[in-house]
């Protein structure tokens, strides 16, 4: 009878321990194997001192992470804590936060402080060196709180905050992408030159306050990279946007970039690496193609500041400073031997001028172009560039 009992007690303890715990124990030292072999990809190097596990949590001490251009430099992180870590199917592991310690760093007269590091939702492949998506360093998002940077005790730049996400498109075809980072100010009243100084005081420039976008999208198979947004918006001066599309640039492409990039570094004749370096990326160029491109600037009064400013050197007024520009810009677009384009920036010049409000500067071809035909009206007839790509210039629209 008792024999029976010990034998109901040992078989409930143990439903009792499987059903409290993971069937099998997470592997620190695995999950850092990996995460360092998916960073390898981008010449860099993480080694730790001790990772520790906690259910499905794993604290890893000492981090420091290595480039291999600078083999005598680390970048000591300290201690990572990454939570909800579950090993996923194939080898890999996911976690879904990861927090990084506030980083202060000093240097002479300067300080750089970084605080609320946090990925979540990252995902190490199993294998780092396939060809599939999975097979990728990836993170779902990624923030900090406030930046700061400071000189000679003075704080010169910050930021609110900064975020970035990334997020799957349907049946892993590629991803979406956006980021942003909030309350940029900048603080250029210590500049010294005299000269330098008196321009930015002029122009209203002692300190900036804007915010930094952007938003974009990269299909997998075609390579297609379409940046949709990138953009610098400054109150009392302007917003500053590019925009591009391109495609070729596929796994494979990011791959070979990769390692073009691994032999240079590897090659300690730097003249030889450089030039390795050059004619690989020439050839890795011919698989990309251009689609369209665009800078455009819409003014928030800085234009007419900055003629005013332009003219009081000359001793003229700001209007009689854009009268000599719209004369000026006819004389020197001459020169390139584009007429067309010639008239365009002259009517898109003389327009902006007369009441600034935004500037384009667009390419869009009416088929896609590969880049080595690029290159070769680049070289040989560079005055047909425009009409290649499809060049406008805007203003005001």
């Amino acid at each position: 009878m008792m024999h029976t009992r010990k034998i109901r007690l040992m078989m409930a303890s143990a439903a009792l321990l499987t059903l409290a715990g993971p069937a099998f124990a997470l592997d620190g030292a695995d999950l850092m194997k990996k995460l360092d072999a998916a960073t390898n990809a981008n010449g860099t190097s993480l080694t730790y001192d001790k990772a520790e596990v906690d259910g499905d949590k794993v604290t890893v001490s000492g981090v420091q992470l290595k480039v291999a251009s600078h083999p005598g430099d680390a970048l000591k992180i300290g201690e990572l804590t990454f939570e909800g870590v579950e090993e996923t199917e194939g080898g890999g592991y996911y976690a879904e936060t990861v927090s990084f310690p506030d980083v202060n760093l000093s240097q002479d007269e300067g300080s750089l402080s970084v605080k609320d590091i946090l990925l979540s939702g990252l995902t190490i492949p199993a294998n780092a060196n396939g060809g599939t998506i999975n097979d990728i360093l990836l993170y779902e998002s990624a923030s900090t709180g406030p930046i700061t940077v400071n000189a000679k005790g003075k704080e010169v730049f910050s930021l609110e905050s900064t975020e970035a996400n990334l997020a799957r498109q349907e049946n892993d075809a590629g991803f979406d992408f956006d980021a942003t980072a909030s309350g940029i100010k900048a603080d250029l009243s210590s500049v010294e030159d005299a000269k330098t100084k008196d321009a930015i005081e002029k122009l209203g420039l002692t300190t900036l306050d804007g915010a930094l976008t952007m938003k974009g999208s990269w299909e997998i198979e075609s390579g297609n990279v379409a940046l949709e947004e990138y953009s610098f918006d400054f109150k009392n001066v302007g917003r500053l946007n590019f925009a591009f599309d391109i495609s070729g640039y596929t796994l494979a492409f990011v791959k070979s970039m990769q390692e073009a990039m691994k032999a240079a570094e590897a090659n300690p004749n730097k003249e030889e690496a450089n030039q390795a370096m050059g004619l690989a990326m020439m050839g890795l160029m011919q698989q990309l193609t251009f689609n369209s491109a665009e800078i455009r600037f819409d003014d928030a009064s800085i234009t007419k500041k900055a003629l005013d400013y332009a003219g009081s050197q000359q001793g003229v007024s700001g209007e009689q400073m854009a009268q000599s520009l719209k004369g000026l810009v006819p004389i020197m677009m001459a020169q390139l031997n584009v007429p067309e384009l010639q008239n365009q920036v002259s009517a898109a010049v003389n327009a902006y001028l007369d009441g600034p409000k935004s500037l384009t500067i667009s390419a869009a071809p009416e088929k896609p172009v590969p880049f080595p035909m690029i290159m070769g009206a680049a070289m040989g007839a560079p005055n047909t560039i425009p009409s290649v790509l499809g060049v406008k210039v805007t203003a005001n629209d």
